[in-house]
């Protein structure tokens, strides 16, 4: 659908299939209206009144931002008038961090972080077996993590509506928020000695997933108060990360059992 802003001459469109809007006056009335931004495509170079005025709340409001070039937007937008800008709106309200720690603060919660996690069919696995394991929230960074897209909900099977999903500006920011909060901070590693057999989930908990091609950031490894590692028995190095999240999961379930 199509329609003319009523105080500007700008066209703002919004596809029918998915959350994808473009058109910068439609982009700025959206972040205003608080919907839940998933990225904001923006053409390189691009300048002007209205862009700086977009730019200035994209800013505000910590939205992920990708500059690309004209030929990216066209086929995001489907060659529509996009103006140099291109939104994807999440069909998620993501959490608050803080008012998820305060929320969980007399249980015994098990968070999950996951590190340059980029892959949407992995990430909605992951969701959909943390919310069968009764994972009190999900962490992810703002840049770096797979989008929370119609493939990444309907892989996850309904999940992403059940678990929170909480985005953060930066992953380590939130290890030592959580650290402060005594919950022990257990990354997932080949980098390691430690099965993952020898580490204690009766206690508050934060688990550590990184990507299959870079693991997780060295400084995140740095901050971990445990790391573990998953027995591997054949000839393959690793498994996917999903698979491994799960059999990490199901470890704590076992001793919280």
């Amino acid at each position: 659908m199509a329609f003319l802003c009523h105080k500007y001459p700008y066209f703002c469109t919004m596809q029918n299939n998915d959350s994808t809007i473009f058109g910068i006056r439609a982009c700025i009335e959206a972040i205003q209206a608080e919907k839940t931004i998933e990225k904001i495509y923006i053409q390189k170079g691009l300048s002007g009144a209205l862009f700086s005025e977009l730019n200035s709340l994209v800013k505000k409001n910590t939205i992920s931002t990708s500059f690309v070039p004209v030929e990216k937007l066209d086929h995001l937008s489907k060659n529509s008038n996009h103006q140099g800008v291109v939104a994807k709106i999440s069909a998620i309200a993501f959490a608050d961090l803080e008012t998820i720690i305060i929320a969980n603060k007399d249980t015994n919660p098990l968070y999950l972080l996951l590190d340059q996690v980029t892959d949407v069919r992995n990430f909605g696995a992951i969701i959909r077996t943390a919310e069968c394991t009764g994972v009190s929230a999900i962490i992810v960074s703002l840049q770096g993590s797979a989008p929370l897209n119609a493939d990444a909900i309907k892989t996850s099977a309904g999940a992403a509506f059940k678990v929170p999903i909480c985005k953060v500006s930066h992953l380590l920011d939130a290890i030592y928020q959580l650290k402060a909060e005594d919950i022990n901070i257990v990354s997932i590693t080949e980098k390691t000695d430690k099965s993952i057999y020898q580490v204690d989930f009766n206690k508050p908990t934060a688990l550590i997933m990184g990507s299959e091609h870079k693991g997780i950031t060295p400084a995140i490894l740095k901050n971990s108060d445990n790391k573990a590692k998953l027995p591997l028995l054949g000839d393959i190095a690793s498994l996917n990360v999903s698979v491994a999240c799960g059999v990490a999961l199901y470890e704590a379930v076992r001793q919280r059992l």
